[in-house]
């Protein structure tokens, strides 16, 4: 019972706690935007042909846009678990590492396989004990070559953290699309905090760009206007476009987690294998 114990001690003590925070966090995001967003599209989508335009060759481009992002939306998904389970692979690696550096725990066969592999380390000095986990140190230095290369991963999450800043800014225009036409459907329903009359009270889908101005009618006013604000699919399309511009936060903040626990490691072993001593 004490080995154990002491063996899941070991663990908790060599596990990277940023990675698995920021792992957790980029699953989150990831479903969250990806999710929502979809169903969000896919609303909007039913808004703009009920509501704002009867000619199908108005918002035909819109929907082709529409279904591409839909389906970029299915390879984000694909493409964010995978990445982040193999961030999680090397923040367990390289912390595997960088630990064993400080004499932070007692590393497994594994660890120290993978510890020569990326900090230069030596190699085995043939001992009995030694042998006999050849075959499983082996395993773990084609694993290091691959894993154990911290300034890779690094170059490769700062490239997605720039490109996924773009996706949360553009995240954020639908909800500010629907905030103000929301704000606009306060305005009708208490006509007493606004000095303009309610007929004057539009959505103009067109002067954000989802519809060509020559699309008919292309806006929505006054009392009109006020009962799409109050039907399901309008409320539910606005809280689907803020949970997955949340979603889109909250993966951002998990790849900087990731790029600066990375980032660390990266000098850690990069120092330590040039005899640097802090």
């Amino acid at each position: 019972m004490c080995g154990l114990l002491e063996c899941c001690a070991r663990c908790l003590v060599g596990a990277p706690f940023a990675s698995l925070v920021a792992t957790g966090l980029c699953f989150f995001g990831v479903a969250l935007f990806c999710g929502c967003g979809h169903e969000a599209l896919t609303g909007t989508e039913k808004l703009i042909e009920t509501y704002f335009s009867k000619n199908y060759q108005d918002y035909e481009y819109l929907i082709n846009v529409i279904h591409a992002f839909q389906y970029v939306i299915y390879g984000t998904a694909s493409f964010f678990f995978l990445y982040g389970a193999l961030l999680l692979a090397e923040g367990f690696y390289t912390t595997g590492a960088v630990r064993q550096i400080f004499g932070d725990y007692k590393t497994t066969i594994c660890g120290k396989g993978l510890s020569a592999t990326v900090t230069g380390g030596q190699k085995g000095r043939g001992s009995r004990g030694q042998h006999q986990a050849h075959s499983l140190e082996r395993v773990c230095h084609c694993l290091g070559k691959w894993l154990g290369h911290p300034d890779k991963f690094v170059g490769i999450t700062y490239a997605l953290t720039v490109v996924w800043l773009l996706v949360f800014a553009c995240s954020a225009v639908p909800v500010y699309i629907y905030f103000n036409t929301w704000t606009t459907c306060q305005s009708i329903a208490f006509p007493s905090k606004t000095s303009a009359s309610i007929g004057t009270l539009c959505a103009d889908a067109r002067m954000y760009g989802v519809l060509p101005w020559n699309a008919f009618p292309g806006k929505v006013c006054g009392s009109n206007l006020l009962s799409i604000c109050k039907t399901a699919e309008f409320q539910m399309t606005f809280h689907l476009f803020i949970a997955a511009f949340v979603g889109a936060a909250a993966t951002l903040v998990s790849l900087l987690t990731f790029m600066i626990a990375a980032t660390y490691n990266f000098a850690v072993l990069k120092l330590m294998g040039r005899g640097t001593k802090f």
